[in-house]
């Protein structure tokens, strides 16, 4: 009996690796037999990805998306947006409730480990936005201070490994997590620092006071693990935007808006996945 249960446990487990390779082999062919890509992106992280005050997804990684539609469907309008938060971005590429990721994704090895990066799009470092009456200049200054982050970053990942005698409040969604900092809930904030100098320039009373801290880390899309087909895809795709300085492109047309003369197109962009 014992070895019948044996047997059963591994046909299982060669069963269910069977179904999610099967799964992952033909990503492509599904997608363009529903004739629509889903793509997790954020809707309250200006620049980036966010929701205009006509409802409609706009910003650098949904620039970015639609030309992964218009490649692979031949129509930029043929991409369902999936508004994801910070912490569940993984979760939703293993669920198989979105097909890419464009969700302002820091590449880190503890995520390489559970989803697979195809070539980065964009570099960042994290950085700390503070009032501008504020005694904090350097990352020793946060000591006895609270510290304001959204669950799942590299920021949440750093000050908890890096710094855990700081204290600190953690919200999902960007909006409560600066929502809190103009309430006065916390003394400062850490995030990408691309996307606290937008903000910053949006909000004159705050500054970014730590401009750099931690790893120089490059954002990259992101698909399940083992997709090897939707991986390819978008590598070829990324390699093929040089030649029409693309990303650079797509900056002028969402981030410097946001940034103005304060951050240069070089300082943010990627072409082509090289560093």
């Amino acid at each position: 009996m014992k070895k019948i249960f044996l047997l059963s446990f591994f046909m299982a487990l060669i069963l269910s690796a069977c179904s999610k390779s099967n799964s992952n082999e033909n990503t492509i062919e599904k997608i363009k037999e529903q004739g629509v890509i889903r793509i997790g992106v954020f809707g309250d992280k200006p620049p980036f990805g966010y929701l205009d005050a006509q409802g409609k997804n706009q910003g650098y990684d949904v620039y970015f998306a639609k030309r992964i539609a218009k490649e692979l469907l031949g129509d930029e309008s043929k991409v369902q947006f999936v508004l994801v938060e910070a912490a569940n971005r993984v979760e939703f590429l293993e669920s198989n409730k979105v097909d890419v990721i464009l969700a302002n994704f820091t590449k880190t090895p503890e995520r390489e480990a559970v989803v697979d990066f195809a070539l980065p799009y964009m570099k960042v470092a994290l950085g700390v936005v503070a009032p501008k009456n504020s005694d904090i200049k350097t990352v020793d200054d946060l000591k006895n201070k609270t510290l304001i982050i959204n669950k799942g970053t590299t920021a949440d990942a750093y000050f908890t490994k890096n710094m855990p005698e700081i204290k600190t409040i953690k919200f999902d969604q960007n909006t409560e997590t600066f929502a809190a900092l103009i309430g006065k809930r916390g003394d400062a904030l850490s995030h990408d620092n691309a996307l606290l100098f937008a903000w910053a320039k949006e909000n004159p009373n705050f500054e970014v006071v730590i401009k750099e801290l931690g790893n120089h880390d490059v954002i990259a899309p992101a698909v399940k693990k083992g997709d090897m087909q939707m991986l390819n895809f978008i590598n070829d795709l990324i390699i093929k935007l040089e030649s029409e300085q693309f990303f650079h492109k797509a900056y002028d047309e969402t981030l410097k808006p946001f940034f103005g003369d304060d951050v240069k197109a070089d300082d943010v962009v990627i072409e082509g996945g090289k560093i």
